[in-house]
């Protein structure tokens, strides 16, 4: 466990200090013929997926629809799982663990909050940078899509 020891400025105990991982999600918003990807306005700076980190008090699933309507103004609906990434340097700041789910974008598109740009991608004309492990998951997202077109099982 990684903890630091604190001393409680009342009473002079000593208190751990638990370091856990910051819980995120990140959106694969389809829309059109293919996916929506966000160019970020704060460090680190570049193309990404639409997603943030969850509120306290927040399921994953609202903070997914909030988090695509803060950047996007779009709407998504059809919201499912497309799993889970935890390497902890998938974010160069801090450990996150992101949970990524796919859904349907509606409405008209347009960068906001945390996004300076956006635009919409097919899955063969993705930027050279994605950040994060962005470049990870939209591979996994074409697979995942691959097999479902395919009947391939998936492994």
């Amino acid at each position: 466990m990684s903890f630091t020891t604190l001393t409680c400025p009342s009473c002079g105990s000593s208190v751990k200090q638990y370091r856990n991982p910051f819980p995120t999600v990140d959106i694969i918003i389809e829309f059109e013929s293919g996916i929506i990807l966000i160019e970020r306005r704060n460090e680190p700076l570049g193309w990404a997926l639409p997603g943030g980190f969850v509120d306290y008090g927040e399921s994953l699933e609202a903070a997914a629809v909030r988090e695509a309507r803060e950047e996007t103004s779009l709407e998504i609906s059809n919201l499912r799982l497309l799993g889970c990434y935890s390497d902890p340097a998938r974010d160069e700041r801090m450990h996150t663990i992101s949970t990524v789910f796919i859904a349907t974008g509606r409405g008209i598109p347009c960068a906001a909050d945390d996004a300076q740009n956006l635009a919409i991608f097919r899955l063969d004309s993705l930027p050279e940078q994605l950040c994060f492990d962005h470049a990870r998951i939209i591979a996994d997202y074409a697979a995942t899509n691959l097999n479902d077109l395919l009947g391939t099982p998936k492994s």
